[in-house]
């Protein structure tokens, strides 16, 4: 064993510059501030991983594996597939039609208790933007016929 290696090593763990850290794409980027949390709710739950006693002993389990001629591991897949659910396919739905009605009313209630609704004044601005905008258009399209009518009028009239 020689020095340069451990240094190599020590130097790959800090995030350092090793040639194989290079050729094999190590890590190259450099957190300055810890994350925050945002101030307000964004909305998304956040995914948290509960610590499984599976992995305290990561090493030790995989050497009973070995061990054991891979009987854990298809205990472990035999247990997954009987708790599994069965996926559903995008023509399975449910017999009750009523169900469906139900489900389906109680998500609309679910989206318009979502739904930021404005209040009066907002209501009027948005309004008389409307309005204000379709009697624009109102004008231009009826300019824009009667010019065409027009123009008819005298090539073949």
């Amino acid at each position: 064993m020689s020095d340069e290696g451990d240094a190599a090593n020590d130097a790959a763990r800090d995030g350092g510059d090793t040639d194989d850290s290079r050729e094999s794409g190590g890590r190259t980027a450099v957190v300055t501030k810890p994350a925050t949390r945002p101030q307000r709710p964004t909305g998304k739950r956040s995914r948290q991983r509960v610590a499984e006693p599976d992995d305290v002993d990561v090493e030790s389990a995989e050497e009973a594996e070995v061990a054991e001629g891979g009987k854990a591991k298809k205990e472990r897949a035999a247990k997954k597939a009987k708790t599994a659910k069965r996926p559903k396919k995008p023509g399975d739905r449910s017999a009750n039609p009523f169900v469906f009605v139900y489900n389906y009313l109680k998500q609309v209630v679910a989206e318009m208790r979502k739904v930021i609704w404005p209040n009066r004044k907002q209501m009027l601005t948005y309004t008389s933007v409307v309005l204000a905008f379709l009697a624009f258009m109102v004008a231009l399209v009826g300019l824009a016929d009667f010019g065409l009518a027009k123009l008819v009028m005298l090539v073949f009239g």
